[in-house]
Formats: C-alpha cells, sequence, structure tokens
C-alpha cells in the first residue's frame, strides 16, 4: 500500500512527465506556411508570404515559381502553372509584382528527345495537382499534374532538391537547370558551366527587387550524389536562337559552357543546361553565394557534405524548433487558432532580415552581413491607399519585428544591429534600405536610427557579451542625425532642413546642394522626430553628456510644428499638415490616402506625392507620437475628444490594418487612461483582419511586421519604440512563457481568471476581458497600462487578473499609472 508521501511523488512525476510532454510538443507542426499565400491580383489581400523551405533568416529561400503574377515571392495558392523551383525569394514584400529573386530554377522533365526536349519557359510551364501544395518549417512539396513530386529542404546557403518521377515514366528523365529566368526575367549576362562530375556552376546579373540597380549572384549544382547516384546518361546546354526569337531554341548536346556578356538593356535570350537520367529519382545539392561561384559549391559542400536529406530537414526542423519554442504555451489547453496564429507568426517574424555573413561583395569585415533589412516600392501612383501594402524596410519592421526579436532572439537581434552599425561604418549613416545586397531609398525617416536606440535601452549593459561596440552605435546614431548626405533619397536624413526649421519644409531648395525625394514632409517629420528621441534614449542609457541628451530631448518634440490646429475634418479640429518654409500651412484633405479618400491623391514614395504624408493619411499619421502621446492629446483637445477621435477613426474606416502606422492606434485609448476600450479594440482588430487561411494577413507580411504585430496582440503586449516601457492588455492566450536566451530566464504571464469567451470579435457583456491587477514576482505594479521591458524577460511570473467591469481609476491611481510621454515627464531615466 503507497504511503500519502507516494502518492504525492507519484503525483509530482506525473506533473513533470505531463509538463514535459507539453514541452516535447512539436511547434512546428503548428506552423501554417499558407497564411497569407492567397493572389494579391485585382487589390485583394495577398500577404505575399513565402511557404517554401528555408532556415531562420536565411540566405537560401527554396520554392516554386507561378507563371502569374502577382507573385512577390514566387509562390500562390492558385492553380497557376509552375516554371520552376528556385533557390532565393522574398518574403512578404510589396512593390514589383513579377517579384523577387527566382534565380537558377530548376524544372523536371518527363521522358523527351533530347534535343527537342520542352526547355523554354513557357514550354515547359506545368500545372500542379490540386491539393498536393505541402509544407513544414524547413520542408516543401508539391506534385505536378503529370505525377512528378518535387521536395526541397535546406541549410543557410544551400539544400537539396529531389525530383521523383512516376514508376510508370521510362527510364530516361530530365531536368532542366534554367540561366536566365528569374522571376522579372531581368537577365542581364552571365555564365554556366558543365563538369564532366555533373557539377553545374552559375553567375547571373539581375535587376534588384525594388530598385534601379542590377546584382550578381552565382549559383552551384551537383547531381552526382554519392550515396543515390542517378546515372547521368547526357547532357547538354541550350539557348534562344537570337534575342529576336527567344522561344526558339537550339539544345546542343555535350556542350559545357555559355556566356553571356554584361548588357545595360535586359536580355530576353533563355539559356540553361539539359540534363537526362536513367532512374525515376534525380537529387540536387545545390548552394547560393554573392561572391563566386567555387563560393557557391564551397557553401554546398561545407553546409550539405553528405547529401543526407533526413538530416538537414531535421536540422532545418531543430532550428525552426528553437525559434518557436521561445514562446511556451500548453498547446492542448489554449484556443487551436490561437495557437496556430501564434506560432505561424512566431515564424514569419525570423524569415527575415537574411543572413548574409561571408557573402558580403562590397567589404571585407569582421562583423555581420544581414540583408532583405529592408525592402522599398518603386515609385506608382496610388489613386487612394489601397488593402495591399506595397513595401517593406526598416519603416515597416522597427515597430515590431525588432522589439519582438528584443524579447525572445537577443543573439539574432544583436548580429542584425552590428549589421546595421557596419553598414554606418561603411557610408558614413545608418543603412535603411537594401535588398540583393544594393542599397534602396528611403521611405519615411532613417529607422534604423529606433532600432539602434532599442538596442542601447535593452541590452547596452550587455552589448560586449553580444560584441556590440556601443561607442559607434551611439556616433552611427548622431552621425545619422546632425549629417545631411548628398542624396538622402538613398540614405541619411534632409537635417540641413531639419535643424534649420524645425520641421520639413515644402517647396525648399536646399542650399548645400544636398538632394533627396522632396515628398512625404509631414510623415517624414514625425519619423524625424520619432529618430531623435531614439537618440535621446540611446544617450540616457549609454551615460552621455547631458547636452546631447537635452538636444535630442528638444529636437523628437519638433512634430508639433506640423500640427495645424486650424484643420477641421468629420467634426475634429487640428491636424498634421505641410508647411511653406515661410511658416505658413499647406492644405492637404486630412482623408487623403485613407482607404476611404473620394478623390484620388498619392502618397506613395514618388514625385507625383502630394499630400505630404507616405501610404499613410493625417488623419492616421497625426496618432504618430509614441514617445510623447500625452501631446497628442492635449493637441486633439483632451481624453474626452481624444477617445471620441479615436473610437471615430475605426468607426469611419480610416483605420488600416495592413498599414505600419495604424499598428499603435488600438492601443492609444491607454493614455487616455481606457485600457478597457484598448482591450475590446484589439479583440475587433485581429479577428477581423487575420485568421489562419491563405488571405489571413491584412496586406502584405512586410519581412514580418504583420506576423510581430499579431504576436504581440495575442501576448496581451505592445512596444514603445526605444523604451523600457510595453503596453499591456489581456492576452489572447490563458498563459505562456518567455525564454530569454541571453539572459537565462523564463518569464511565465499567468491569465488568472482568463476567460475564452473573450475570444471573438465582439466579447460578450459581462466577459472577463478587463485587466484588474498585474503583479509581477507577487509585488503588485503600479499600473495596468504598462510593464517594464525588464520584467517582462526577467524571470519569474507576472500574473494578469482579469474580470467583467473596467477599473475606474482606468490604469491606476499612482502618478505613474500612464504610460510615459516626454511631454509629461516620462522617461526620465530612458
Amino acid at each position: 500500500m503507497l504511503s500519502t508521501l507516494s502518492f504525492v511523488i507519484l503525483g509530482l512525476i506525473l506533473l513533470c512527465e505531463k509538463s514535459n510532454a507539453v514541452t516535447a510538443t512539436n511547434l512546428t507542426s503548428l506552423v501554417n506556411l499558407f497564411i497569407g499565400t492567397a493572389s494579391g491580383a485585382g487589390g485583394a489581400s495577398g500577404g505575399n508570404a513565402f511557404p517554401g523551405a528555408a532556415v531562420p533568416h536565411a540566405m537560401a529561400k527554396v520554392g516554386i515559381d507561378v507563371s502569374t503574377t502577382p507573385r512577390q515571392a514566387g509562390y500562390i495558392s492558385d492553380n497557376s502553372s509552375i516554371t520552376g523551383i528556385s533557390l532565393m525569394h522574398d518574403e512578404g514584400t510589396g512593390g514589383n509584382t513579377a517579384g523577387g529573386y527566382g534565380i537558377f530554377p530548376l524544372f523536371p522533365l518527363p521522358s523527351c528527345s533530347f534535343t527537342s526536349c520542352p526547355v523554354g519557359i513557357q514550354a515547359r510551364s506545368t500545372l500542379r495537382a490540386a491539393g498536393k501544395d505541402a509544407a513544414s518549417p524547413g520542408y516543401f512539396t508539391t506534385t505536378f499534374t503529370n505525377g512528378i513530386q518535387i521536395e526541397t529542404t535546406s541549410t543557410r546557403r544551400a539544400g537539396l532538391i529531389r525530383f521523383t518521377f512516376p514508376s510508370k515514366a521510362p527510364a530516361v528523365n530530365h531536368v532542366v537547370v534554367d540561366l536566365t529566368n528569374d522571376l522579372q526575367r531581368s537577365f542581364h549576362g552571365g555564365f554556366i558551366s558543365i563538369s564532366p562530375s555533373a557539377r553545374v556552376k552559375l553567375g547571373g546579373t539581375f535587376l534588384q527587387s525594388y530598385g534601379t540597380d542590377n546584382y550578381t549572384v552565382f549559383g552551384c549544382y551537383d547531381f552526382a550524389d554519392p550515396s543515390h547516384n542517378a546515372p547521368l546518361t547526357q547532357f547538354g546546354t541550350y539557348q534562344s536562337q537570337s534575342s529576336n526569337s527567344p522561344n526558339t531554341i537550339t539544345i546542343l548536346s555535350s556542350n559545357t559552357s555559355l556566356n553571356y556578356a554584361l548588357t545595360a538593356d535586359t536580355s530576353p535570350i533563355q539559356a540553361g543546361a539539359l540534363f537526362a537520367f536513367n532512374s525515376s529519382s534525380v537529387t540536387a545539392r545545390f548552394g547560393v553565394s554573392f561572391i563566386s561561384a567555387d563560393q557557391a559549391c564551397s557553401n554546398a559542400e561545407t553546409e550539405v557534405p553528405d547529401w543526407d536529406w533526413d538530416s538537414i530537414q531535421e536540422a532545418s526542423r531543430s532550428k525552426w524548433e528553437d525559434v518557436l519554442s521561445r514562446v511556451a504555451i500548453n498547446t492542448q489547453a489554449e484556443d487551436p487558432t490561437v495557437v496556430q496564429l501564434l506560432y505561424s507568426s512566431l515564424y514569419r517574424a525570423s524569415l527575415v532580415p537574411a543572413n548574409l555573413t561571408g557573402e558580403n561583395p562590397y567589404w571585407s569585415s569582421s562583423y555581420p552581413f544581414y540583408d532583405a533589412l529592408f525592402w522599398y516600392v518603386t515609385p506608382i501612383s496610388f489613386l487612394r491607399y489601397s488593402s495591399v501594402h506595397c513595401t517593406t524596410s526598416s519603416w515597416d519592421t522597427f515597430r515590431t519585428v525588432h522589439p519582438l526579436l528584443s524579447l525572445l532572439s537577443p543573439f539574432e537581434w544583436a548580429e542584425i544591429v552590428n549589421a546595421y552599425i557596419d553598414g554606418w561604418r561603411n557610408t558614413g549613416y545608418i543603412p535603411e534600405c537594401r535588398s540583393n545586397t544594393k542599397a534602396g531609398y528611403v521611405q519615411g525617416g532613417s529607422d534604423g536610427m529606433p532600432i539602434l536606440g532599442d538596442f542601447a535601452v535593452k541590452y547596452g549593459n550587455h552589448a560586449s557579451q553580444l560584441g556590440v561596440p556601443v561607442d559607434d552605435l551611439y556616433q552611427a546614431l548622431v552621425d545619422t542625425a546632425e549629417n545631411t548626405p548628398p542624396d538622402w533619397y538613398r540614405f541619411g536624413r534632409q537635417n540641413t532642413a531639419w535643424k534649420a526649421f524645425g520641421y520639413i519644409p515644402t517647396d525648399w531648395v536646399d542650399p548645400s546642394g544636398s538632394t533627396g525625394l522632396p515628398t512625404r514632409e509631414a510623415s517624414r517629420a514625425f519619423e524625424y522626430a520619432v529618430g531623435d528621441f531614439a537618440v535621446r534614449q540611446a544617450g540616457v542609457a549609454l551615460d552621455k553628456s547631458a547636452a546631447d541628451i537635452a538636444k535630442y530631448t528638444n529636437r523628437s518634440m519638433n512634430f508639433v510644428n506640423h500640427w495645424d490646429p486650424s484643420i477641421s475634418s468629420d467634426g475634429f479640429i487640428g491636424f498634421a499638415q505641410r508647411r511653406y518654409p515661410n511658416g505658413s500651412f499647406a492644405f492637404s484633405p486630412p482623408d487623403a490616402c485613407s482607404p476611404i479618400d473620394p478623390t484620388p491623391h498619392s502618397c506613395a514614395r514618388g514625385t507625383d506625392n502630394d499630400v505630404g504624408f507616405y501610404e499613410s493619411s493625417s488623419w492616421e499619421m497625426s496618432f504618430f507620437a509614441p514617445h510623447s502621446m500625452s501631446t497628442i492629446i492635449r493637441l486633439m483637445g483632451g481624453n474626452a475628444t481624444f477617445i471620441n477621435r479615436t473610437d471615430h477613426y475605426f468607426s469611419k474606416g480610416y483605420f488600416q490594418a495592413g498599414n505600419e502606422p495604424s499598428f499603435q492606434i488600438p492601443w492609444v485609448y491607454h493614455y487616455a487612461n481606457r485600457p478597457d476600450l484598448t482591450a475590446l479594440r484589439l479583440r475587433q482588430v485581429v479577428y477581423e483582419n487575420f485568421n489562419t487561411g491563405i488571405k489571413g494577413i491584412p496586406g502584405n507580411d512586410d519581412s514580418g511586421a504583420m506576423a510581430s504585430l499579431l504576436t504581440f496582440h495575442l501576448l496581451g503586449l505592445y512596444p514603445v519604440p526605444a523604451s523600457h516601457q510595453l503596453l499591456i492588455s489581456t492576452p489572447f492566450l490563458s498563459s505562456y512563457t518567455l525564454h530569454n536566451g541571453l539572459l537565462g530566464t523564463d518569464t511565465t504571464v499567468t491569465v488568472q481568471g482568463f476567460d475564452p469567451t473573450t475570444l471573438a470579435q465582439t466579447p460578450p457583456p459581462g466577459s472577463h476581458v478587463h485587466v484588474q491587477s498585474v503583479t509581477i514576482n507577487g509585488v503588485q505594479n503600479e499600473s495596468v497600462c504598462w510593464v517594464r521591458w525588464e520584467d517582462v524577460v526577467g524571470g519569474g511570473e507576472i500574473v494578469i487578473e482579469v474580470g467583467p467591469n473596467p477599473r475606474p481609476d482606468g490604469c491606476g491611481s499612482s502618478s505613474g499609472s500612464l504610460p510615459a510621454s516626454l511631454e509629461s515627464g516620462g522617461f526620465a531615466s530612458g
């Protein structure tokens, strides 16, 4: 007979086993890679998510390419024909609808007469069978209607692609290696060579995803799998007979090389290699590089040395499991939809930026090199702001992507921050946009500044351990805040105007000769203010001079100089506007470029932008001062008017869930002491705009911006840029644990009184959706509206008590209950 103590011990063992079972859950199985893969044609919400094989922050993103546009990530969840499986792709971006990368695609062909095989991109295009697309982190597969199966798995710069032909197919099957057809069909020159060992080396120059520059990239394919040798029976090259007849193609058996000189214009030539194998299964090992074809081969040999498919796929899955496990929940106890949204979002938030360390073609450095940090859009006119978000850059990612990395991925974030700093070392300014290793355009402010300021605030004391030189970080911030580059359209800011006027003037020529795109004046000023706040915060965190701190504190309040108190819209007074050098305001309708703009206006990044705002309306940008929201409330007329105006913003249709300037607005009720309204608004926003379907993202994923935003909403948190503060509300989970690998901490957030009925667009009356108290390691927090970042990563337990009624004192009754604002004395210690 067991004693009472034995029962207790047995119970503890069973409890421990249950806990381990939850911990051991295969979290990658909860990721839905097809969320946000609907076509964005006709202004629909596509998401442009990438569902192929990749490891976290991979350079190689391997997936199929469809024949129709828009296809920014190469893939669309529809019945489009497939033209190849290629080695690199964008993730969640807008801009060029043909897409980015899509380099050196392979394509499997069934038996055909070698010299007459359909190798051209149109001739080979094939439908995939319905319902055959499948993917999990680190793996993708589909099957064509002709029965050929495609599979891929990958490492950071290399991987494996496998073609399985139907068993009834003839013994000889073929694989095309396409040199010239990227997604944009933008080939400008390159080469392909074939060795007797079935090694293919390629190099090509193509147009970058969203800019005017060409980039050069290299690839390497091996077909001589030592463990599953597919006998090579024939090989050769193919090429268009002429540029005037690109679809008339000649195949030369046994030819080993083709070379095309670099041309100023895009070449329509089609060219590549063709292989024939006496096997029903063909595996190709690949590597990619921005340095050389030899390095691409070396990357393949180093990262995929044994061609062991299972070990490569498992290693990729394991890397993703590590990322996903940084947010631990009881997957069986929580709402299944919330679980899938959470882990799918965590996945997408770590696809980019891409780790190109060792692949910097421009300068030699001991620091990491990351690309796809930022994207941008070619100049286009919007008749009105559409639901299809059109760009991705630091402008998109500073709000939520980097703050999420700060919580969960300090080592990866430190590498990315180092890449920003290294950009300053080699250009004099914090980089803003870079794709395909090429510099792009500045969208709004220089929005790498809040990212570096955020790092200084949160990890300044750990920077040495993380390998980040804080003196360089701070100097990068100061140089970007003070100096004006010759072309502030590419990087940096229009500081000559900002410092001379305290705002960004319209119709003003810089006497220094510095030039840039002189549009988006009001929204740039609001973002410049946040950038200066970031310098101020870094100065406080790094113990810089009082003079510096005072300078950037004052300058960060200059957004008020764009506030025109005379403008009225829908009965509300006071809006952000452009301003002339003489101080007078230039009128733009506050609803211009909003989703309900009745008149055509442009708010894109282009010379036709005639409103002064970037991808936003004055109705929206007038809320954007996250470092001093008390100022916005004052300018709008006080708490009551501010709340009414925020409600009207949502009810009238000015809110655009897929637009970054809207991200914080569901949370701004906190600043007016009404966290109860925030809790209700968050439910509405999440359930109206996000779901687990192919249209489950409200616009482009924007390099994980939407994914990280949704993650914060689900966790009941929202970051204040370059600060220690996180706004807090009722989570969509009953409990979760955040793991920080640098600090070695696990912080468990528990919702006491969690009510599943609140998981709805409109929670029923009386449901427990309102925060009553927040307790941190047994000590009651002074506010139910915000917590310190250090508390969220510091280990221990945060208990959020919820109930059916709002607290009568809102955020709390102490002087520090409201979230901080500069104007009201907040952020005194950073």
